[in-house]
């Protein structure tokens, strides 16, 4: 099982977060997480983010990155997008 945990932050508070599951074996890691990501949108109504050089960094180092407003085309009313992956196959 694969499982990543997005969490949306306003002031240090957490405001929403929801866990993706993906369970297709045949999928590779990169697609899961793209595939996770985008499910995640969806269901808070949010563009999907642009993966700068500094996101991708910290997601390859600690399996966890941030989305600010830099990663996002249209204004957000929140701090940031977290992203982290929890458990893997």
């Amino acid at each position: 099982m694969f499982r990543v945990w997005f969490k949306v932050f306003k002031d240090t508070r957490m405001l929403k977060d929801i866990v993706i599951e993906n369970a297709d074996a045949k999928m590779s890691r990169t697609q899961k997480i793209f595939a996770a990501l985008e499910e995640a949108c969806h269901n808070f109504d949010l563009s999907t983010p642009i993966w700068l050089d500094l996101t991708i960094k910290d997601f390859k180092r600690y399996d966890k990155a941030r989305f600010t407003q830099d990663s996002f085309i249209e204004p957000i009313d929140f701090d940031y997008l977290e992203i982290h992956v929890i458990e893997e196959d």
